[in-house]
């Protein structure tokens, strides 16, 4: 499917304000105690995030699998961002993951708060790349 240009931006900057509306959310679940939650709505930040970003650039998303392997070739293998985004976007997939599937398994908080700064540093940068002039 081909987008025109206009229907790329409106697509992007709808992701983007999801991003930061999801974001908003980790805070409130935090202080509400529901860290699962929280780790939920953490992933799902940066993963709208990357989404923007992807059709921004023209690519297109259908899995989350396929967003982390684009974001991963496009981005971080040649050295767009930093390979530390790479890792933190892999790791809150597999805490998102653990989350939402796993019965036996409860996010700890430490886990949520040293990766809530690294989130928001991402989606910022995204952000940047998407506004950057061409």
């Amino acid at each position: 499917m081909s987008l025109s240009n206009e229907e790329r931006q409106t697509i992007v900057s709808l992701e983007l304000k999801k991003a930061r509306e999801t974001y908003e959310e980790i805070k409130v679940l935090m202080d509400a105690k529901r860290l699962n939650g929280a780790a939920n709505r953490m992933y799902y930040s940066v993963f709208h995030a990357v989404c923007a970003l992807l059709i921004n650039d023209g690519y297109q998303v259908n899995t989350h699998r396929g967003s982390h392997a684009l974001f991963n070739q496009q981005y971080i293998k040649t050295g767009i961002l930093p390979k530390e985004y790479g890792q933190l976007y892999n790791q809150l997939q597999t805490m998102r993951e653990e989350s939402d599937y796993n019965c036996a398994y409860d996010v700890e908080i430490d886990e949520l708060q040293q990766r809530i700064e690294p989130a928001r540093m991402l989606i910022e940068e995204v952000e940047k790349l998407i506004n950057k002039p061409r």
